[in-house]
């Protein structure tokens, strides 16, 4: 179970607090902190609206680029039999080692 909520578009992860008793929820392709919190998924869901309205005013008003940025590189180590299965599958499929895993990736978040 994925526990991601969009809002206007962007993703946020929420999470279950026990200490307060309530959800809580975090935009993940922001660069900042625009969290929110409520005790339900209807009021989670305006105070996530809230939340995001008001960094991204911010972000505008002191020129702020809001979003993340991601490089589109990083590492992944695996168990060597792993690395020798993908290999001769991109081989097989007539694709580079970094097709592959960036096709099953894509494939296994649908």
């Amino acid at each position: 179970m994925m526990n991601i909520m969009k809002i206007d578009g962007y993703k946020a992860i929420i999470k279950y607090d026990p200490v307060i008793d309530k959800f809580r929820g975090e935009f993940i392709t922001l660069n900042g902190g625009a969290d929110f919190y409520a005790s339900n998924i209807e009021e989670l869901k305006i105070e996530g609206k809230t939340s995001l309205k008001v960094f991204l005013d911010i972000c505008n008003e002191e020129g702020i680029n809001p979003y993340r940025e991601y490089s589109g590189k990083f590492n992944l180590r695996v168990p060597p039999e792993l690395h020798a299965e993908i290999a001769a599958k991109a081989a097989a499929e007539g694709k580079s080692l970094n097709q592959c895993v960036t096709d099953l990736l894509g494939e296994a978040i649908q």
